[in-house]
């Protein structure tokens, strides 16, 4: 069962004999926990971790081209590789393209990373946001070209957000899109941390 609210606990030196010697009055005041029951209860490290997640789709011989006329289309990830951190959680699904919230009022960091070029660097930029539930929607950018001629540049976007019981049941997508000229992207890695456990 969950640790109630309020159970204190009480530390015994190593040498004090436990065994329990109370009245079943007192006895039935007693429970015990398990550690996974301690770490929930506390939010601690094993209700944390990380994820990432490496596209291998597109590469820098066959790339993503996007075009104006595309609009908005979801920032590819195939998550062909996958490392995941302490506690084995894995906060993106490849097969709906969405990050993944595990429980509500969750915070999470997600980096991501990859590579994209654009003919014209003066006049092409790219629109990036979060496609989720709420306020989500806020949580959006806008990447400009230092080199044109089709030259790659690599590309960092940090983003924080928190769930809410509707990113947890449905999820969240990156989307990407190019304004001014055609764009091309590959090489996405997706490094997802959950950094506050909402419990």
């Amino acid at each position: 069962m969950p640790i109630p609210s309020g159970t204190k606990f009480h530390g015994v030196a190593p040498e004090v004999d436990t065994t329990d010697r109370g009245s079943a009055t007192v006895s039935a005041l007693r429970d015990a926990y398990t550690l996974e029951e301690f770490i929930v209860a506390a939010g601690g490290a094993g209700s944390l971790g990380w994820s990432r997640h490496d596209d291998s789709q597109y590469t820098a011989a066959s790339p993503l081209v996007l075009n104006e006329v595309d609009g908005y289309v979801t920032m590819p990830n195939n998550s062909n590789n996958t490392v995941l951190g302490p506690g084995g959680y894995s906060m993106y699904d490849a097969g709906t393209e969405k990050f993944l919230g595990l429980a509500t009022n969750d915070v999470y960091v997600v980096t991501v990373a990859f590579i994209a070029s654009a003919a014209n660097a003066n006049q092409t930029h790219l629109d990036w946001r979060l496609v989720g539930s709420g306020d989500i929607s806020r949580v959006a950018g806008v990447i400009a070209f230092h080199k044109g001629n089709n030259t790659a540049q690599s590309e960092n976007v940090i983003m924080q957000y928190y769930t809410d019981a509707d990113f947890v049941a449905n999820g969240a997508q990156l989307q990407i899109r190019t304004e001014g000229g055609t764009a091309s992207i590959w090489g996405v890695i997706y490094f997802i941390q959950r950094t506050q456990y909402g419990g």
